[in-house]
C-alpha cells in the first residue's frame, strides 16, 4: 500500500511494536533507560484514535510500519511520537509523516508543530533541524508546553538532554 492512513484499533500492537523496534536504537548511543522506557499502553494510543490524531504509513499489505501522534498543546499541533520501525529508516517516512500532520494542521488554521526530543541523538534534534524545526528557548515554550516537559523529567528524560522544537506551518491552504 505505501500510503498515510488514520490508525485503526487493530493497528494498536503493531504501533506497539514499532516503538519498541525503534526504541531499541537508543542502546546502540548509551540510552539503555531510553531503550527501555515502556511503549505506550493500548488505551493511551485508543485516545489518540478516537481523537483523530494518529496516522499510520501502511506498507505491504496495509501493514504499519510507522506512526505519528498528535495533540494541541498551547493552540498548535504538538508531535508526541513519531517512530519509523528500523527495517524502514531512512526512506523519508517519517518526514512524510510529518508533513502529513502539517497539512491537517494547517486545514485548522494551526500556526505550527512543536515537540520534544533529545538535544544530541542523531535521528532527534540534529533531525528536525534539517526538515525546518528551530529549538525554542525556555522563554519561548507555552504554559502547557513548559508542563508536558516537566511532565518528562518526573518520568525520568533528564532535561538537560531534552529540546523543545517549532516548525511553522508550511502548507499552504
Amino acid at each position: 500500500m505505501n500510503a498515510i492512513r488514520p490508525t485503526r484499533a487493530a493497528d494498536l500492537i503493531v504501533i506497539q511494536e514499532i516503538e519498541f523496534a525503534a526504541g531499541e536504537l537508543f542502546r546502540d548511543v548509551g540510552m539503555p533507560d531510553i531503550a527501555d522506557h515502556p511503549v505506550p499502553t493500548i488505551e493511551a494510543l485508543t485516545e489518540f484514535v478516537r481523537a483523530g490524531r494518529s496516522w499510520v504509513f501502511a506498507g505491504d499489505e496495509d501493514i504499519p510500519v510507522a506512526f505519528i501522534l498528535v495533540m494541541p498543546v498551547d493552540g498548535l499541533a504538538h508531535i508526541e511520537q513519531v517512530s519509523v520501525h528500523p527495517a524502514y529508516a531512512h526512506r523519508g517516512i517519517g518526514r512524510r509523516l510529518i508533513d502529513h500532520v502539517d497539512a491537517w494542521a494547517a486545514g485548522r488554521g494551526l500556526r505550527a508543530l512543536t515537540l520534544t526530543t533529545f538535544r544530541g541523538v542523531p535521528w532527534n534534534g540534529p533531525y528536525y533541524e534539517r526538515i525546518g524545526f528551530a529549538t525554542l528557548d525556555p522563554g519561548e515554550r507555552g504554559p502547557e508546553l513548559v508542563r508536558l516537559m516537566a511532565e518528562e523529567a518526573r518520568h525520568g528524560l533528564d532535561p538537560a538532554q531534552r529540546i523543545a522544537m517549532r516548525r511553522d506551518i508550511v502548507t499552504r491552504r
